[in-house]
């Protein structure tokens, strides 16, 4: 099926280090007016990965280009509950930000009627807004860029879907288990990925493939490779458009990282390899080494796992996270890296050539894929400007090789963001002002979890106490 925007542009080259076609402003306007759009969603994404935005009349598209659109700072500060939290320099007297859309995400959504979509960047007095996680990505792709490599990657995200029932409740879309790499109509009984994946593959999305994961309802899609820009941005638009077409279907999707305690967890790995920027070659594939692997993916490896405690913060943000990250469960538990080791931090898959890669497996399908990304650059980073050598590889079953277990990963969102927080290297990169703001809003969910009396505590303390 032809692409509803990327194909019309025929004249443009793709940028390498993006992954667009290097749409202009006048293309987007020619677009709008030969597709008949009537209404634009400009949108950008929070710190907590939520996507923002305003639905404008496309007639609203030269402001959005030229001055941009006003929102209130203190929605970078603001946590799920829409509790502000207090950040000097940016919630104090609830000014405003911009946002200025970015020609080059321009797509029309063909599950609504004349509408498109358009990613914006945010500016704080008139100047990129550092709390912004894109502004943060595309920081640590220009360092990258920079030493000559582009950094490629490809996520994997998985999601529950359930029925909404009469009286609000909902219930498992598929109920039976043993359901694992499946695609049949019993594990999807409404084609809902069907018709998910029809939109996505208009949109020019990247998707890869699709399946029913280990429990009842849910389903993991995958990318193919792209410039790391491209993946965060579709990764981030794929899990609200998700929740747009779930609607649609009288659905309900969720993302978050372990809904139900029967249930088992919902992960987003990312793939990451590092490209030539001018010839294109995959570096991190040295066809003289006996495993296939070169120094510099050894480096990026060695940075990752130096600071996993730290990143996981950016991985798994969440007070819900920490209770994906078990024993046997898929999900790292200890800091290591193996080939081809589905019980490490690291997994180095075993394709080779262009396709020599490491998959962080400790991400959470509740991350932010900016902030996932951002930072798991900026650890590799650390790799390899300082040329880290990574341990000793793990070649067995990590939870129950006592003799090679050595760090675990935190046990709770509120030891992780102590990690971030004395974490300086991962604090430069990311800057002052997006890291006062993420742990302040981080704290903040912790402290509201910390005061909540939860259901576990009602059925074990109020009988016996």
């Amino acid at each position: 099926m032809e692409s509803t925007v990327l194909k019309m542009i025929s004249t443009n080259g793709i940028d390498p280090s993006t992954g667009y076609k290097n749409l202009t402003v006048d293309d987007v306007k020619r677009l709008i007016n030969d597709r008949g759009i009537e209404m634009i969603r400009l949108e950008y994404v929070d710190l907590n990965g939520v996507n923002r935005g305003k639905l404008l009349p496309a007639d609203m598209i030269d402001v959005v280009f030229e001055d941009g659109i006003a929102f209130a700072a203190a929605i970078m500060a603001i946590c799920f509950d829409n509790s502000v939290a207090q950040v000097k320099g940016l919630s104090e007297y609830y000014d405003d930000m911009k946002v200025l859309g970015d020609p080059t995400t321009f797509t029309i959504l063909p599950y609504l009627d004349k509408t498109a979509l358009l990613l914006g960047d945010l500016y704080y007095h008139q100047k990129p807004m550092r709390q912004s996680p894109r502004w943060f990505l595309k920081n640590m792709i220009k360092q990258y860029n920079d030493m000559g490599y582009n950094p490629i990657t490809a996520s994997e995200i998985e999601f529950f879907l359930y029925n909404k029932v009469e009286n609000g409740d909902i219930l498992p879309y598929t109920r039976q288990t043993g359901n694992a790499y499946t695609s049949n109509i019993r594990t999807d009984p409404q084609g809902f990925l069907n018709k998910l994946t029809r939109t996505f593959k208009e949109m020019d999305f990247k998707v890869l493939y699709m399946n029913h994961e280990f429990y009842p309802g849910q389903y993991e899609y995958n990318w193919s490779h792209s410039p790391a820009l491209r993946n965060a941005d579709e990764t981030s638009l794929f899990k609200g458009i998700c929740k747009d077409i779930a609607e649609q279907n009288n659905l309900f999707a969720t993302f978050m990282a372990k809904p139900k305690n029967a249930d088992g967890g919902s992960g987003c790995h990312f793939h990451i390899s590092l490209n030539d920027l001018k010839m294109g070659q995959n570096i991190f594939y040295d066809q003289n080494d006996p495993d296939g692997t070169s120094k510099v993916l050894r480096n990026f490896v060695a940075g990752i796992l130096k600071h996993a405690r730290a990143l996981t913060a950016f991985l798994a943000p969440t007070v819900n996270c920490f209770k994906r990250f078990q024993p046997d469960t898929f999900a790292p538990y200890y800091i290591g890296w193996g080939n081809d080791n589905r019980t490490t931090y690291v997994r180095i898959p075993e394709e080779r050539g262009k396709a020599t890669r490491a998959e962080i497996r400790a991400g959470s399908a509740a991350c932010n894929p900016y902030l996932a990304l951002a930072g798991i650059l900026a650890a590799g980073l650390d790799g390899i400007t300082n040329n880290l050598e990574p341990p000793e590889i793990v070649d067995s079953d990590l939870y129950h090789d006592a003799a090679r277990q050595t760090e675990i990963v935190p046990k709770s969102l509120y030891r992780a963001l102590a990690e971030l927080e004395k974490d300086e290297w991962l604090c430069r990169c990311a800057g002052e002002e997006l890291i006062n703001n993420f742990i302040a809003v981080k704290q903040m969910e912790v402290e509201k979890f910390t005061n909540f009396v939860t259901d576990w505590e009602w059925q074990n303390y109020s009988y016996h106490v």
